[in-house]
Protein backbone atom coordinates (compact mmCIF):
# COMPACT_ATOMS: atom_id res chain seq x y z
CA UNK A 1 0.00 0.00 0.00
CA UNK A 2 1.40 3.46 -0.89
CA UNK A 3 1.95 6.06 1.92
CA UNK A 4 0.01 8.38 0.61
CA UNK A 5 -2.98 6.22 1.50
CA UNK A 6 -1.91 4.49 4.55
CA UNK A 7 -2.39 7.68 6.71
CA UNK A 8 -5.91 8.41 5.71
CA UNK A 9 -6.59 5.26 6.77
CA UNK A 10 -5.24 5.12 9.76
CA UNK A 11 -6.36 8.36 10.59
CA UNK A 12 -9.75 7.48 9.97
CA UNK A 13 -9.37 4.24 11.94
CA UNK A 14 -8.34 6.44 15.12
CA UNK A 15 -11.15 8.68 14.62
CA UNK A 16 -13.67 5.80 14.80
CA UNK A 17 -12.06 4.49 17.96
CA UNK A 18 -12.15 7.61 19.55
CA UNK A 19 -15.69 8.48 18.50
CA UNK A 20 -17.18 5.02 19.40
CA UNK A 21 -18.65 5.03 22.69
CA UNK A 22 -20.43 1.24 22.25
CA UNK A 23 -17.84 -1.75 23.30
CA UNK A 24 -18.27 -5.28 24.13
CA UNK A 25 -18.41 -5.73 27.92
CA UNK A 26 -19.43 -9.26 28.08
CA UNK A 27 -15.55 -10.16 29.17
CA UNK A 28 -16.39 -8.55 32.27
CA UNK A 29 -14.62 -5.03 31.27
CA UNK A 30 -16.48 -1.97 32.74
CA UNK A 31 -17.79 1.20 30.31
CA UNK A 32 -16.90 4.19 31.56
CA UNK A 33 -17.44 7.22 29.78
CA UNK A 34 -17.42 11.21 31.42
CA UNK A 35 -20.51 13.23 30.88
CA UNK A 36 -20.72 17.09 30.39
CA UNK A 37 -22.51 19.72 32.52
CA UNK A 38 -23.21 23.38 31.61
CA UNK A 39 -21.67 24.59 34.53
CA UNK A 40 -18.83 23.33 36.73
CA UNK A 41 -20.04 20.25 37.94
CA UNK A 42 -18.30 16.95 36.56
CA UNK A 43 -20.52 13.90 36.00
CA UNK A 44 -19.77 10.23 34.77
CA UNK A 45 -21.20 7.02 34.09
CA UNK A 46 -20.35 3.48 34.30
CA UNK A 47 -21.76 0.05 32.56
CA UNK A 48 -21.27 -3.34 33.88
CA UNK A 49 -22.56 -6.37 33.29
CA UNK A 50 -23.64 -7.79 36.08
CA UNK A 51 -25.40 -11.42 36.35
CA UNK A 52 -28.34 -11.25 33.79
CA UNK A 53 -28.30 -7.58 33.80
CA UNK A 54 -26.50 -4.35 33.35
CA UNK A 55 -25.47 -2.00 36.35
CA UNK A 56 -26.20 1.34 35.20
CA UNK A 57 -23.88 4.16 37.92
CA UNK A 58 -24.51 7.66 36.95
CA UNK A 59 -22.12 10.02 39.30
CA UNK A 60 -22.57 13.55 39.83
CA UNK A 61 -19.86 16.05 41.64
CA UNK A 62 -20.57 19.56 42.45
CA UNK A 63 -18.15 19.98 45.46
CA UNK A 64 -20.57 21.28 47.54
CA UNK A 65 -23.13 19.28 50.23
CA UNK A 66 -26.82 19.81 50.22
CA UNK A 67 -27.70 20.61 46.75
CA UNK A 68 -30.97 18.63 45.53
CA UNK A 69 -30.75 16.86 41.87
CA UNK A 70 -33.11 15.36 39.80
CA UNK A 71 -31.91 12.49 38.06
CA UNK A 72 -33.53 10.06 34.91
CA UNK A 73 -31.96 7.60 32.84
CA UNK A 74 -33.51 6.89 29.75
CA UNK A 75 -32.36 3.55 27.73
CA UNK A 76 -32.54 3.30 23.94
CA UNK A 77 -34.57 6.53 24.41
CA UNK A 78 -37.32 5.19 26.59
CA UNK A 79 -37.71 6.90 30.40
CA UNK A 80 -36.40 3.75 32.32
CA UNK A 81 -36.16 5.62 36.05
CA UNK A 82 -35.96 8.17 37.80
CA UNK A 83 -34.88 9.62 41.26
CA UNK A 84 -33.80 12.45 43.57
CA UNK A 85 -30.47 12.84 44.90
CA UNK A 86 -29.14 15.59 47.82
CA UNK A 87 -25.35 15.94 47.11
CA UNK A 88 -23.62 15.02 50.33
CA UNK A 89 -20.06 14.95 52.20
CA UNK A 90 -17.26 15.06 51.61
CA UNK A 91 -17.07 15.48 48.09
CA UNK A 92 -20.00 17.41 47.54
CA UNK A 93 -21.67 14.43 45.41
CA UNK A 94 -23.84 11.91 45.07
CA UNK A 95 -24.22 8.49 42.59
CA UNK A 96 -27.34 7.10 41.39
CA UNK A 97 -27.27 3.17 40.74
CA UNK A 98 -29.73 1.31 38.76
CA UNK A 99 -29.86 -2.23 37.84
CA UNK A 100 -31.70 -3.19 34.31
CA UNK A 101 -32.14 -6.37 32.49
CA UNK A 102 -29.68 -7.94 29.56
CA UNK A 103 -31.25 -7.33 26.22
CA UNK A 104 -29.66 -8.87 22.87
CA UNK A 105 -28.06 -6.05 20.80
CA UNK A 106 -27.33 -3.04 22.00
CA UNK A 107 -28.44 -0.77 25.08
CA UNK A 108 -27.93 2.93 24.69
CA UNK A 109 -28.12 4.42 28.07
CA UNK A 110 -28.44 8.42 28.87
CA UNK A 111 -28.37 10.04 32.40
CA UNK A 112 -29.54 13.20 32.75
CA UNK A 113 -29.21 15.45 36.06
CA UNK A 114 -30.81 18.78 36.51
CA UNK A 115 -31.05 21.23 39.04
CA UNK A 116 -31.85 24.71 39.12
CA UNK A 117 -29.75 26.06 36.20
CA UNK A 118 -27.89 23.40 35.71
CA UNK A 119 -28.00 20.29 33.76
CA UNK A 120 -25.39 16.96 33.57
CA UNK A 121 -25.76 14.35 30.47
CA UNK A 122 -23.58 11.17 30.09
CA UNK A 123 -23.91 8.63 27.40
CA UNK A 124 -22.31 5.47 27.00
CA UNK A 125 -23.67 2.10 24.92
CA UNK A 126 -23.15 -1.60 25.76
CA UNK A 127 -23.69 -4.62 23.82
Amino acid sequence: MRPTIVWPILAALAAALLLAPTVAAKDGRDIRVAGTCSASTTSKLKLSPEDAGIEVEFEVDQNRNGVRWGVVLFRNGTKVASRAHMTRAPSGSFESRFVTGNRAGVDRFVARATRSGEVCTARASIQ
